[in-house]
């Protein structure tokens, strides 16, 4: 049987950082102690059945400590147990392999539950690598190796199992998971993927935390009790020494795409982490990414004002739990204005119909939510607030963050931010009498940061604040949308003069050019003159300058032209004075 809690306060419970199993190192020779369940959901092939049964028969775990529960989900005509094993038969009318699991899971007795598809043999020693981890830690999810045969099937299942069934296929999507993590180690976002049916264990108390398996689900189920798994506190170890064969190709193998669009249509309402299947900006999910606990008693403006900020944040995946004494408010109210819990029935009007806050006496979170926050009432997040605490909390790998938000002389008032996993467990490796944020410590880690970083803020001594929320943003990105197009155009404007400047730049570099040569040819003319006639300079100065102002006029607009002082009152030069410059 699963060990009590009393079991686990006796023994210090090691505890695990993250998914970074490797700080258990569990002995190789260990005394077995703990009994573990085989649970084989099966559906006619009764050959593959035989071949499996006979591979469990093998193993070096010790029988005392193993049951075998074989469960027939309506084959026909119905499966049997081959004479002589210690398997039990389980009928399961229900169809659906989640059912029939369930159904197992209900007959078994064992500290571990090992689920074991029909078609997987195991290799002798499989489920005793599977146990030594368990002996390990009461909270570990261990997955084994299994590899793909197309070998033909035998009648008797060979001592050799390498020579009958390889070469075979390795689980390539696991491997590479498993690669590029360093073993799960590196704290991945979704350690929980390893939780696959084929040949998997899990310890007993993770899955009575988690529930058992969602029979709702088409596809699909294996990945989603990882998921609750994690959320109870799983920590999930891949093992290379627990090594199967799979009879054949997999359903996923053969139809991926279309197993995919089948299990992605119903696990993105319940596993909030797979977020790339949450593409819609506003709609709301079964289990929420972020639930917000707010206490409905502090009055009507301080809880409005909290609830509105939360529900007008930028993470819309968000639900609020509104906590108070609601069963007891009274529906006959004769003199509404002097009821002593008007401030309450005022709550509970306000919110009763709106579909993302629920009213509830005690906190009721969805264990399924990743991210609780704990928010006093009459203080309010910002519109980023929440998102911006999600990404610290993800990016360190945090299991709480803690807001504070305002030091008294009564003491500190501050919003906690909690990961649900975390806390789960803490519960199972805390010591009698710890605090459990200091357990949360050791296995995830806890970060202080101020109200005033973040954007929270007091709520307003009268009145309701105003609430922007998402419509804000909206109104930002138009404003900035519009600003960017009167910019390019601006752009575009100064770009077109930057041209005709740059135009009218090498007009007035050709012009200097010529002006250069004109100004050089009348030089040399001064030059020849001066040596014939001594009174020639000044005539031909006076030349000289009429040439570069006229040059010069040339190259301005029309109606920039004035001509200047000497210009107008220069007479012309007599006919004697210009035969005698030339």
């Amino acid at each position: 049987m699963s060990a009590t809690p009393r079991d686990r306060a006796d023994r210090q419970v090691p505890r695990v950082r993250g998914n970074d199993y490797r700080v258990l190192r569990p002995p190789e020779d260990y005394t077995p102690r703990l009994r573990v369940s085989v649970v084989i959901p099966a559906y006619g092939a009764q050959d593959k059945l035989d071949l499996v049964l006979q591979g469990l028969a093998r193993q070096t775990y010790p029988a005392e400590l193993t049951e075998v529960i074989v469960v027939d989900n309506g084959s026909s005509p119905p499966l049997r147990v081959p004479e002589g094993s210690a398997a039990r038969l389980v009928v399961c009318e229900r169809p659906g392999r989640a059912a029939a699991r369930n159904a197992g899971l209900a007959a078994a007795d064992g500290d571990v539950i090992h689920w074991l598809d029909s078609d997987v043999v195991l290799t002798p020693g499989a489920l005793a690598a599977h146990m030594r981890w368990h002996h390990a830690a009461p909270y570990l999810s261990v997955t084994g190796y299994i590899r793909f045969t197309s070998a033909e099937l035998p009648d008797e299942l060979p001592d050799d199992l390498e020579a009958a069934f390889e070469p075979a296929e390795p689980h390539a999507w696991l491997v590479g998971l498993v690669e590029r993590t360093d073993g799960l180690t590196n704290n991945p976002v979704r350690p929980f993927s390893l939780h696959v049916g084929g040949a998997t264990s899990a310890s007993r108390l993770l899955i009575e935390a988690a529930g058992p398996m969602d029979e709702e689900l088409i596809l699909g189920q294996d990945t989603e009790m990882g998921y609750r798994l994690a959320q109870a506190g799983a920590v999930f170890v891949p093992e290379p020494a627990a090594r199967a064969y799979h009879l054949g190709p997999t359903m996923r193998m053969r139809h991926q795409k279309r197993i995919d669009r089948v299990s992605h249509a119903f696990v993105a309402d319940r596993i909030p982490t797979y977020q790339w299947l949450r593409g819609h900006p506003g709609r709301q999910w079964k289990v929420p990414q972020v639930t917000a606990v707010v206490s409905g008693t502090a009055g009507y403006e301080a809880v409005r004002a909290s609830v509105d900020a939360l529900l007008a944040s930028t993470v819309a995946d968000l639900s609020v739990v509104v906590t108070g004494p609601w069963d007891t408010l009274d529906r006959d109210r004769r003199a509404p204005l002097k009821d002593p819990n008007l401030d309450l029935v005022l709550v509970h009007g306000h919110y009763e119909h709106e579909g993302r806050v629920r009213l509830a006496t005690a906190e009721e979170v969805d264990p399924s939510t990743p991210f609780v926050l704990r928010l006093p009432a009459g203080w309010l997040p910002g519109e980023d607030s929440v998102a911006r605490l999600l990404r610290l909390m993800r990016n360190e790998g945090l299991g709480l963050v803690r807001v504070l938000l305002e030091e008294t002389a009564d003491g500190v008032a501050e919003a906690r931010l909690e990961r649900v996993s975390s806390f789960a467990r803490a519960r199972l490796v805390a010591r009698p009498g710890e605090p459990l944020d200091d357990a949360v410590d050791d296995v995830s880690g806890v970060r202080w940061v101020t109200g005033e970083e973040y954007a929270f803020s007091a709520a307003p001594a009268e009145g309701l604040p105003e609430v922007v929320g998402r419509r804000a943003a909206y109104k930002a990105r138009v404003r900035a949308e519009a600003e960017v197009a009167r910019l390019t155009e601006e752009a575009d404007r100064l770009r077109g003069q930057v041209d005709k400047w740059r135009e009218e730049a090498g007009k007035w570099r050709k012009s200097a050019v010529e002006l250069r040569r004109e100004v050089g040819t009348l030089r040399r003319e001064l030059h020849a003159a001066q040596r014939r006639q001594p009174a020639a300079p000044t005539t031909l100065t006076g030349r000289v300058k009429r040439v570069i102002r006229r040059r010069v006029l040339d190259r301005l607009p029309a109606n920039g032209r004035q001509p200047s002082q000497d210009t107008a009152q220069q007479p012309e030069p007599k006919a004697g004075e210009q035969q005698g410059s030339s």
